[in-house]
Protein backbone atom coordinates (compact mmCIF):
# COMPACT_ATOMS: atom_id res chain seq x y z
CA UNK A 1 0.00 0.00 0.00
CA UNK A 2 2.87 2.35 0.85
CA UNK A 3 4.50 1.68 -2.53
CA UNK A 4 1.23 2.40 -4.34
CA UNK A 5 0.85 5.73 -2.52
CA UNK A 6 4.48 6.61 -3.24
CA UNK A 7 4.06 5.81 -6.94
CA UNK A 8 0.89 7.92 -7.12
CA UNK A 9 2.73 10.90 -5.60
CA UNK A 10 5.63 10.43 -8.03
CA UNK A 11 3.28 10.32 -11.04
CA UNK A 12 1.55 13.52 -9.87
CA UNK A 13 4.97 15.20 -9.59
CA UNK A 14 5.92 13.95 -13.07
CA UNK A 15 2.65 15.28 -14.52
CA UNK A 16 3.27 18.75 -13.09
CA UNK A 17 6.93 18.53 -14.15
CA UNK A 18 5.92 17.70 -17.73
CA UNK A 19 3.49 20.64 -17.91
CA UNK A 20 6.09 22.98 -16.40
CA UNK A 21 8.81 21.91 -18.82
CA UNK A 22 6.44 22.09 -21.80
CA UNK A 23 5.43 25.68 -21.13
CA UNK A 24 8.98 26.67 -20.12
CA UNK A 25 10.25 25.29 -23.45
CA UNK A 26 7.79 27.55 -25.29
CA UNK A 27 8.47 30.57 -23.07
CA UNK A 28 12.29 30.52 -22.97
CA UNK A 29 14.73 31.10 -25.83
CA UNK A 30 16.58 33.93 -27.55
CA UNK A 31 13.38 35.94 -26.98
CA UNK A 32 11.80 35.38 -23.56
CA UNK A 33 8.00 35.37 -23.77
CA UNK A 34 5.92 35.79 -20.58
CA UNK A 35 3.97 32.68 -19.57
CA UNK A 36 0.74 34.72 -19.60
CA UNK A 37 1.21 35.40 -23.32
CA UNK A 38 2.06 31.75 -23.93
CA UNK A 39 -1.21 30.64 -22.32
CA UNK A 40 -3.16 33.32 -24.22
CA UNK A 41 -1.72 32.25 -27.59
CA UNK A 42 -2.29 28.54 -26.96
CA UNK A 43 -5.91 29.08 -25.89
CA UNK A 44 -6.87 30.99 -29.04
CA UNK A 45 -6.27 34.51 -27.82
CA UNK A 46 -3.74 37.10 -28.95
CA UNK A 47 -0.38 37.73 -27.28
CA UNK A 48 0.74 41.22 -26.29
CA UNK A 49 2.99 41.33 -29.35
CA UNK A 50 2.10 39.79 -32.71
CA UNK A 51 5.71 38.65 -33.17
CA UNK A 52 5.49 36.65 -29.93
CA UNK A 53 2.35 34.92 -31.14
CA UNK A 54 4.02 34.08 -34.46
CA UNK A 55 7.09 32.66 -32.68
CA UNK A 56 4.94 30.55 -30.34
CA UNK A 57 2.63 29.03 -32.97
CA UNK A 58 5.13 28.54 -35.80
CA UNK A 59 8.39 27.75 -34.01
CA UNK A 60 8.28 26.94 -30.32
CA UNK A 61 5.06 24.94 -30.07
CA UNK A 62 6.05 22.55 -32.91
CA UNK A 63 9.50 22.21 -31.35
CA UNK A 64 8.08 21.43 -27.89
CA UNK A 65 5.70 18.82 -29.34
CA UNK A 66 8.59 17.26 -31.27
CA UNK A 67 10.64 17.12 -28.05
CA UNK A 68 7.81 15.24 -26.30
CA UNK A 69 7.45 12.77 -29.19
CA UNK A 70 11.21 12.19 -29.42
CA UNK A 71 11.68 11.81 -25.66
CA UNK A 72 8.71 9.45 -25.38
CA UNK A 73 9.59 7.28 -28.37
CA UNK A 74 13.31 6.87 -27.68
CA UNK A 75 12.92 6.20 -23.95
CA UNK A 76 10.22 3.55 -24.48
CA UNK A 77 12.17 1.84 -27.26
CA UNK A 78 15.23 1.81 -24.99
CA UNK A 79 13.19 0.14 -22.25
CA UNK A 80 12.00 -2.51 -24.71
CA UNK A 81 15.51 -3.32 -25.92
CA UNK A 82 17.05 -3.48 -22.45
CA UNK A 83 14.41 -5.96 -21.29
CA UNK A 84 14.37 -8.05 -24.47
CA UNK A 85 18.15 -8.48 -24.56
CA UNK A 86 18.51 -8.34 -20.74
CA UNK A 87 21.35 -5.91 -21.32
CA UNK A 88 21.51 -2.54 -19.46
CA UNK A 89 23.64 -1.08 -22.27
CA UNK A 90 21.09 -1.82 -24.99
CA UNK A 91 19.42 1.22 -26.52
CA UNK A 92 16.91 2.04 -29.24
CA UNK A 93 19.62 2.00 -31.91
CA UNK A 94 21.11 -1.36 -30.96
CA UNK A 95 19.45 -3.01 -33.98
CA UNK A 96 21.44 -0.81 -36.37
CA UNK A 97 18.46 1.34 -37.41
CA UNK A 98 20.27 4.60 -36.71
CA UNK A 99 23.23 3.45 -38.79
CA UNK A 100 20.87 2.48 -41.61
CA UNK A 101 19.26 5.92 -41.49
CA UNK A 102 22.69 7.55 -41.46
CA UNK A 103 23.67 5.50 -44.50
CA UNK A 104 20.58 6.65 -46.40
CA UNK A 105 21.26 10.29 -45.54
CA UNK A 106 24.97 9.86 -46.37
CA UNK A 107 24.11 8.57 -49.84
CA UNK A 108 21.87 11.59 -50.42
CA UNK A 109 24.17 14.28 -49.01
CA UNK A 110 27.64 12.90 -49.70
CA UNK A 111 26.90 11.30 -53.06
CA UNK A 112 24.62 14.06 -54.37
CA UNK A 113 27.42 15.33 -56.62
CA UNK A 114 27.12 12.22 -58.78
CA UNK A 115 23.41 12.86 -59.48
CA UNK A 116 21.96 15.09 -62.22
CA UNK A 117 21.42 18.65 -60.99
CA UNK A 118 17.60 18.46 -60.81
CA UNK A 119 17.74 15.18 -58.85
CA UNK A 120 20.41 16.61 -56.58
CA UNK A 121 18.14 19.54 -55.63
CA UNK A 122 15.25 17.17 -54.81
CA UNK A 123 17.48 14.75 -52.87
CA UNK A 124 19.02 17.52 -50.75
CA UNK A 125 15.66 19.00 -49.76
CA UNK A 126 14.31 18.33 -46.25
CA UNK A 127 11.82 15.79 -47.62
CA UNK A 128 14.55 14.08 -49.64
CA UNK A 129 16.67 13.63 -46.51
CA UNK A 130 13.69 12.29 -44.52
CA UNK A 131 12.83 9.80 -47.30
CA UNK A 132 16.45 8.67 -47.52
CA UNK A 133 16.68 8.24 -43.75
CA UNK A 134 13.41 6.31 -43.67
CA UNK A 135 14.52 4.07 -46.54
CA UNK A 136 17.85 3.30 -44.84
CA UNK A 137 16.31 2.44 -41.46
CA UNK A 138 13.51 0.42 -43.11
CA UNK A 139 16.03 -1.61 -45.09
CA UNK A 140 17.92 -2.51 -41.93
CA UNK A 141 14.62 -3.27 -40.19
CA UNK A 142 13.63 -5.76 -42.91
CA UNK A 143 17.02 -7.45 -42.68
CA UNK A 144 16.76 -7.70 -38.88
CA UNK A 145 13.23 -9.12 -39.11
CA UNK A 146 14.36 -11.75 -41.63
CA UNK A 147 17.28 -12.70 -39.39
CA UNK A 148 15.06 -12.80 -36.28
CA UNK A 149 12.83 -15.38 -37.97
CA UNK A 150 15.82 -17.63 -38.61
CA UNK A 151 17.62 -17.21 -35.27
CA UNK A 152 16.23 -18.55 -32.01
CA UNK A 153 18.88 -16.97 -29.83
CA UNK A 154 17.95 -13.39 -28.88
CA UNK A 155 21.58 -12.45 -28.19
CA UNK A 156 22.46 -13.51 -31.73
CA UNK A 157 19.98 -10.91 -33.02
CA UNK A 158 21.75 -8.30 -30.90
CA UNK A 159 25.09 -9.24 -32.44
CA UNK A 160 23.60 -9.17 -35.96
CA UNK A 161 22.19 -5.69 -35.28
CA UNK A 162 25.62 -4.49 -34.14
CA UNK A 163 27.20 -6.00 -37.26
CA UNK A 164 24.69 -4.21 -39.49
CA UNK A 165 25.61 -1.01 -37.68
CA UNK A 166 29.34 -1.57 -38.18
CA UNK A 167 28.84 -2.41 -41.86
CA UNK A 168 26.77 0.70 -42.61
CA UNK A 169 29.16 2.89 -40.59
CA UNK A 170 32.05 1.61 -42.71
CA UNK A 171 30.24 2.56 -45.93
CA UNK A 172 29.50 6.03 -44.50
CA UNK A 173 33.22 6.39 -43.71
CA UNK A 174 34.11 5.58 -47.33
CA UNK A 175 31.59 8.14 -48.61
CA UNK A 176 32.96 10.69 -46.14
CA UNK A 177 36.49 10.18 -47.43
CA UNK A 178 35.49 11.22 -50.96
CA UNK A 179 33.22 14.12 -49.95
CA UNK A 180 33.73 17.87 -50.08
CA UNK A 181 33.92 20.12 -47.01
CA UNK A 182 30.43 21.50 -47.71
CA UNK A 183 28.91 18.02 -47.94
CA UNK A 184 30.66 16.92 -44.75
CA UNK A 185 29.38 19.99 -42.92
CA UNK A 186 25.77 19.30 -43.93
CA UNK A 187 26.02 15.65 -42.93
CA UNK A 188 27.61 16.61 -39.59
CA UNK A 189 24.78 19.05 -38.85
CA UNK A 190 22.21 16.31 -39.55
CA UNK A 191 24.05 13.85 -37.29
CA UNK A 192 23.90 16.36 -34.41
CA UNK A 193 20.11 16.02 -34.33
CA UNK A 194 17.49 18.77 -34.40
CA UNK A 195 14.04 19.26 -32.90
CA UNK A 196 13.20 22.31 -35.00
CA UNK A 197 12.33 22.96 -38.63
CA UNK A 198 9.43 20.45 -38.70
CA UNK A 199 6.18 21.57 -40.33
CA UNK A 200 2.81 20.73 -38.81
CA UNK A 201 2.17 18.10 -41.50
CA UNK A 202 5.52 16.46 -40.74
CA UNK A 203 4.77 16.49 -37.01
CA UNK A 204 1.45 14.80 -37.82
CA UNK A 205 3.25 11.95 -39.61
CA UNK A 206 5.75 11.61 -36.74
CA UNK A 207 2.89 11.58 -34.21
CA UNK A 208 1.14 8.73 -36.04
CA UNK A 209 4.36 6.67 -36.10
CA UNK A 210 5.05 7.28 -32.40
CA UNK A 211 1.45 6.44 -31.39
CA UNK A 212 1.57 3.16 -33.35
CA UNK A 213 4.91 2.30 -31.71
CA UNK A 214 3.58 3.13 -28.24
CA UNK A 215 0.43 1.01 -28.76
CA UNK A 216 2.57 -1.98 -29.77
CA UNK A 217 4.82 -1.31 -26.77
CA UNK A 218 1.83 -1.18 -24.40
CA UNK A 219 0.65 -4.51 -25.83
CA UNK A 220 4.07 -5.95 -24.90
CA UNK A 221 3.94 -5.05 -21.19
CA UNK A 222 2.92 -8.54 -19.99
CA UNK A 223 5.46 -10.34 -22.23
CA UNK A 224 8.17 -7.95 -20.99
CA UNK A 225 7.36 -8.78 -17.36
CA UNK A 226 7.55 -12.50 -18.21
CA UNK A 227 10.91 -12.00 -19.95
CA UNK A 228 12.47 -10.56 -16.79
CA UNK A 229 13.13 -14.11 -15.56
CA UNK A 230 14.44 -15.35 -18.91
CA UNK A 231 13.14 -16.85 -22.13
CA UNK A 232 12.60 -20.35 -20.71
CA UNK A 233 10.47 -19.04 -17.85
CA UNK A 234 8.43 -16.91 -20.26
CA UNK A 235 7.81 -19.93 -22.50
CA UNK A 236 6.80 -22.05 -19.50
CA UNK A 237 4.18 -19.40 -18.67
CA UNK A 238 2.61 -19.97 -22.10
CA UNK A 239 4.15 -16.96 -23.84
CA UNK A 240 4.48 -17.15 -27.62
CA UNK A 241 8.07 -15.95 -27.47
CA UNK A 242 8.72 -15.56 -31.21
CA UNK A 243 5.58 -13.48 -31.68
CA UNK A 244 6.31 -11.31 -28.63
CA UNK A 245 9.92 -10.77 -29.77
CA UNK A 246 8.75 -9.79 -33.26
CA UNK A 247 6.26 -7.23 -31.87
CA UNK A 248 8.90 -5.73 -29.55
CA UNK A 249 11.45 -5.42 -32.37
CA UNK A 250 8.83 -3.95 -34.71
CA UNK A 251 7.69 -1.40 -32.09
CA UNK A 252 11.28 -0.32 -31.44
CA UNK A 253 11.95 -0.05 -35.16
CA UNK A 254 8.93 2.18 -35.79
CA UNK A 255 9.78 4.47 -32.86
CA UNK A 256 13.52 4.83 -33.38
CA UNK A 257 13.34 4.72 -37.19
CA UNK A 258 10.71 7.47 -37.49
CA UNK A 259 12.41 9.69 -34.90
CA UNK A 260 15.81 9.33 -36.57
CA UNK A 261 14.27 10.14 -39.94
CA UNK A 262 12.63 13.37 -38.76
CA UNK A 263 14.91 14.56 -35.93
CA UNK A 264 18.23 12.85 -36.65
CA UNK A 265 20.07 10.47 -34.31
CA UNK A 266 19.47 11.64 -30.72
CA UNK A 267 21.90 10.18 -28.17
CA UNK A 268 21.52 9.23 -24.47
CA UNK A 269 17.71 9.42 -24.04
CA UNK A 270 16.91 5.83 -25.02
CA UNK A 271 19.85 4.40 -23.07
CA UNK A 272 19.60 6.36 -19.83
CA UNK A 273 15.93 7.22 -19.19
CA UNK A 274 14.86 3.59 -18.47
CA UNK A 275 17.59 3.40 -15.81
CA UNK A 276 16.42 6.69 -14.26
CA UNK A 277 12.83 5.37 -14.20
CA UNK A 278 13.89 2.11 -12.54
CA UNK A 279 15.97 3.91 -9.91
CA UNK A 280 13.26 6.51 -9.23
CA UNK A 281 10.34 4.07 -8.86
CA UNK A 282 12.48 1.17 -7.55
CA UNK A 283 10.56 -1.44 -9.51
CA UNK A 284 10.94 -3.76 -12.48
CA UNK A 285 7.19 -3.95 -13.17
CA UNK A 286 6.72 -2.74 -16.74
CA UNK A 287 3.18 -1.56 -16.06
CA UNK A 288 4.76 1.17 -13.93
CA UNK A 289 7.99 1.49 -15.92
CA UNK A 290 6.12 2.07 -19.19
CA UNK A 291 4.40 5.22 -17.91
CA UNK A 292 7.28 6.45 -15.78
CA UNK A 293 9.71 6.09 -18.70
CA UNK A 294 7.25 7.86 -20.98
CA UNK A 295 6.90 10.85 -18.60
CA UNK A 296 10.61 11.06 -17.73
CA UNK A 297 11.68 10.82 -21.38
CA UNK A 298 9.43 13.76 -22.31
CA UNK A 299 10.54 15.86 -19.32
CA UNK A 300 14.26 15.28 -19.86
CA UNK A 301 13.99 15.93 -23.60
CA UNK A 302 12.14 19.21 -22.98
CA UNK A 303 14.76 20.23 -20.39
CA UNK A 304 17.56 19.49 -22.86
CA UNK A 305 15.71 21.54 -25.47
CA UNK A 306 15.50 24.50 -23.06
CA UNK A 307 19.24 24.32 -22.37
CA UNK A 308 20.06 24.01 -26.08
CA UNK A 309 18.07 27.17 -26.84
CA UNK A 310 20.42 29.15 -24.56
CA UNK A 311 17.79 31.52 -23.07
CA UNK A 312 18.85 35.14 -23.58
CA UNK A 313 21.32 34.29 -26.37
CA UNK A 314 20.99 33.98 -30.13
CA UNK A 315 22.96 30.71 -30.13
CA UNK A 316 21.29 27.27 -30.38
CA UNK A 317 23.48 24.35 -29.32
CA UNK A 318 23.28 20.85 -30.90
CA UNK A 319 20.65 18.81 -29.06
CA UNK A 320 22.85 15.69 -29.21
CA UNK A 321 25.60 17.39 -27.26
CA UNK A 322 23.19 18.61 -24.57
CA UNK A 323 21.53 15.21 -24.04
CA UNK A 324 24.90 13.57 -23.49
CA UNK A 325 26.42 16.32 -21.33
CA UNK A 326 23.40 16.44 -19.02
CA UNK A 327 22.47 12.77 -19.12
CA UNK A 328 25.72 10.93 -18.48
CA UNK A 329 26.57 12.60 -15.10
CA UNK A 330 22.96 12.18 -13.90
CA UNK A 331 22.96 8.43 -14.57
CA UNK A 332 26.40 7.98 -12.95
CA UNK A 333 25.23 9.90 -9.87
CA UNK A 334 22.03 7.83 -9.60
CA UNK A 335 23.93 4.54 -9.90
CA UNK A 336 26.52 5.59 -7.29
CA UNK A 337 23.76 6.83 -4.97
CA UNK A 338 21.88 3.54 -5.33
CA UNK A 339 25.01 1.55 -4.51
CA UNK A 340 25.74 3.65 -1.43
CA UNK A 341 22.28 2.90 -0.01
CA UNK A 342 22.48 -0.86 -0.64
Amino acid sequence: MADKKRNTILFVILTFGLLLMFFASISLGSVTIPLKDVFTSLTGGHATKSTWEYIIINYRLPKAITAVLVGTGLSISGLLMQTLFRNPLAGPYVLGLSSGASLGVAFVILAAGFLPSFLSVIALSSYGIVIASTFGSTLVLLLVLVVSQRLRDTMAILIVGLMFGSFTTAIVSVLTYFSTAEQLQKFTFWSMGSLGNLSWSTIGILTICVVIGLLLSAKSIKPLNALLLGENYAKSMGLNFNQARLIIIFATSILSGAITAFAGPIAFIGLAVPHIAKLTFQTSNHTILFWSTLFLGSIIMLFCDIVSQMPGFDVTLPINAITSIIGAPVVIWLLVRKRNFQ
